[in-house]
């Protein structure tokens, strides 16, 4: 029995900072495992043989620095995740290995705001085909990451506010789907998986703190503080959208007047170009033709632009961030956009903290929502599981 300060439970510390630090990275050659973790290179060489050998990590050689080194990853074989993203219009499933591969993803048509139990039902089917067409199993599943389009209490999993997905009410999405499943859910709002996914994978990376803006049905921020996710202890922070622009402006849905939403959001935007562009436009046509030179189209994304700068002077006065990532469809406009969101941001922010925030459209598109639902699996699930099968698979007991 291991008891605190002895050798064995020293050893099995130092297991986990080194599992740990591969989990979240992804992989890593050993010099960079010997600097994220302060363990020594011999340290940190003797536990990557022991985890090799009882099957927790694979090394495949790499060049770093134009030096030969080796890398280091989980092992395809030590489990799966799998992400669920629930849009407002759309159901999306990623499954990926503890090396954060990707091994498939899908996505399907869905009015979400209509029923939780609907989508729900959908969601596990989906899930359930994806890990079979990919001759996977269902035992190897280690946890699920879920997000949905609303505030959420994620020491609860409920919902926090109704008026989003009004379907949704009194529901808790995060248990009910675990109980479909079997495993661990973890549930949190789209925002934040959109920060995850590109903080993981995409324009993020090597990026301490940075605002993921998300506008689409609704106008969310998800927000990373010194490499985390910032939730607040309600978990609403990063409700960006509900902003005061106007006191006089149009009701919002969360009942107050002139939110940021109701300036940038698809419900209140596109119905501008109605009368010109047909009832049937869609944001993701209305990038088209802006960028073809639709000058309504230009005008609207510009205005867009522009309202969402000012939100985003307001975060750069508060938390000072260095990045900030445009996600949803509206990203696509690329300067057409983020010239005017530059413009209010250096209008409106103090000149130090404008000075210091670069933006750029995410790297990932419509993905960044499952991907971060991935990227919420590997943060928060613990490494104890994946050492407890790999040393009673055969690896030399600690002494």
């Amino acid at each position: 029995m291991e008891t605190p300060g002895s050798q064995s439970s020293l050893h099995r510390a130092n297991l986990e900072r080194v599992v740990r630090a591969v989990r979240m990275a992804g992989s890593l050659t050993q010099a960079e495992i010997a600097r994220s973790t302060g363990l020594s290179a011999a340290t940190v060489s003797n536990i990557v043989r022991e985890l090799k050998d009882g099957g927790t990590v694979e090394v495949t050689p790499t060049s770093a620095g134009g030096r030969r080194a080796r890398s280091v990853s989980l092992s395809g074989d030590a489990g799966i995740v799998v992400g669920v993203d629930f849009g407002h219009t759309h159901l999306r499933v990623a499954i990926g290995n503890l090396a954060h591969q990707v091994l498939a993803e899908e996505a399907e048509p869905l009015d979400v705001d209509a029923s939780a139990s609907q989508g729900l039902d959908r969601a596990e089917h989906l899930v359930s085909r994806l890990i079979t067409a990919s001759g996977l199993s269902q035992d190897k599943v280690v946890g699920v990451g879920l997000g949905v389009p609303a505030p959420i209490d994620v020491e609860t999993g409920t919902l926090g506010s109704t008026a989003i997905l009004p379907g949704w009410a009194g529901t808790n999405p995060r248990d009910d789907l675990a109980q479909r499943l079997g495993v661990p859910v973890h549930v949190d709002n789209d925002a934040n998986l959109g920060a995850l996914g590109e903080l993981v994978w995409g324009s993020g990376r090597g990026v301490a703190d940075l605002a993921y803006i998300k506008v689409a049905d609704g106008v969310g921020a998800g927000l990373v503080i010194s490499g985390k996710i910032y939730r607040g202890p309600g978990g609403t922070a990063g409700e960006i959208g509900h902003i005061t622009l106007d006191e006089s402006g149009p009701v919002c849905r969360c009942g107050n007047r002139g939110c940021l939403e109701t300036f940038t959001a698809a419900r209140y935007v596109l119905p501008l170009l109605h009368s010109s562009h047909g009832a049937d436009l869609t944001v993701e046509r209305m990038v088209q033709l802006a960028r073809e030179g639709d000058p309504g189209c230009r005008r609207v994304i510009a205005d867009v632009g522009r309202h969402i700068g000012s939100g985003v002077a307001n975060l750069c006065n508060l938390i000072n961030p260095s990045r900030m990532v445009l996600g949803g469809q509206l990203a696509e406009a690329g300067e057409l956009v983020l010239g005017p969101i530059r413009e209010s941001v250096a209008r409106y922010a103090i000149p130090s903290a404008a000075h210091q925030l670069s933006v750029m459209p995410g790297a990932l598109g419509g993905r960044a929502e499952v991907l971060g639902a991935l990227a919420l699996v590997l943060s928060e699930m613990g490494d104890s599981t994946l050492l407890d099968g790999a040393l009673s698979a055969g690896t030399p007991a600690l002494t």
